[in-house]
């Protein structure tokens, strides 16, 4: 199945961070750790970095690490340098989880999820996704979509090179973790494009194509109105739902492309 990095990764996956947790404290406007937190979230890594280390001391150093940690897997992502993604997982395995509060301990558990993703090991990172999704301290909107969207990739990573028997029961774990997510929110632009992603793994081009048709006509209720949601579907439909349908119908693909776009004409805003 055809899948880059999470569209949190792509998106600015950076938000959770001092943000996207409901924490309750409060830093001063003029704190080292608070203008780091602003300069990651601006995507300034390397300034953000500075301004966590000013930040340093006996009380502060694990939220300084945790930052600075966040700040080299973001780089790891724009550079693909294996030192940024070597000087994260120093930073993520000297913090003591003991010394955060709630809120950042989620962002630990985000980042560790993180590392396991980018350094390959799918499953793991699975897991630890899943354990924030499931957790008791409240995420934002915003913040639960991106984690939501890491998970998925995840799995589906995981289930690429498994033999078919194996991956049915984890696209079904997707499938059945969309479907709850949209019961809870509708406005969701992660839960449409996994659903038609998950079908499509699955083999099932009749679920995919249902699934991608609905994405898009509900895709006006995500907080874009769609826009980001309907560029993702178009490329999974194009990429993979079409060639598996043509296949499975014995049409050509381009009798399959021309009903996809004359759906799309038709729903256009």
């Amino acid at each position: 199945m055809r899948r880059r990095l999470p569209r949190a990764l792509l998106a600015l996956a950076v938000a959770v961070v001092g943000v996207g947790v409901s924490t309750g404290s409060v830093w001063a406007a003029d704190d080292p750790l608070a203008r780091a937190r602003h300069l990651y979230n601006e995507r300034r890594f390397e300034a953000a970095v500075l301004a966590a280390e000013e930040a340093r001391s006996p009380e502060r150093g694990d939220a300084v690490d945790l930052i600075v940690a966040r700040a080299y897997l973001e780089r790891f992502r724009e550079s693909a340098s294996p030192s940024d993604l070597t000087s994260a997982r120093e930073r993520l395995r000297r913090i003591d989880p003991d010394r955060l509060n709630h809120g950042e301990r989620v962002e630990y558990l985000i980042g560790l999820g993180e590392h396991l993703f980018l350094e390959g090991t799918a499953g793991a990172a699975a897991n630890i996704f899943d354990s924030v999704l499931t957790s008791p301290y409240a995420l934002t909107a915003a913040s639960r979509e991106r984690v939501l969207d890491w998970w998925a990739s995840a799995v589906d990573r995981d289930a690429r090179p498994r033999r078919e028997l194996d991956r049915h029961p984890l696209y079904e774990r997707i499938l059945s973790r969309m479907r709850d997510e949209l019961a809870q929110n509708p406005g969701s632009a992660v839960a449409p494009y996994w659903l038609a992603a998950a079908a499509s793994g699955l083999g099932d081009h009749q679920a995919a194509w249902d699934a991608a048709l609905a994405g898009w006509v509900r895709a006006s209720l995500t907080g874009d109105h769609g826009a980001a949601l309907r560029g993702e579907l178009d490329r999974l439909v194009l990429r993979m739902i079409i060639p598996q349908r043509a296949r499975a119908l014995a049409q050509p693909p381009d009798s399959v492309q021309q009903e996809w776009d004359t759906f799309k004409v038709n729903w256009a805003r």
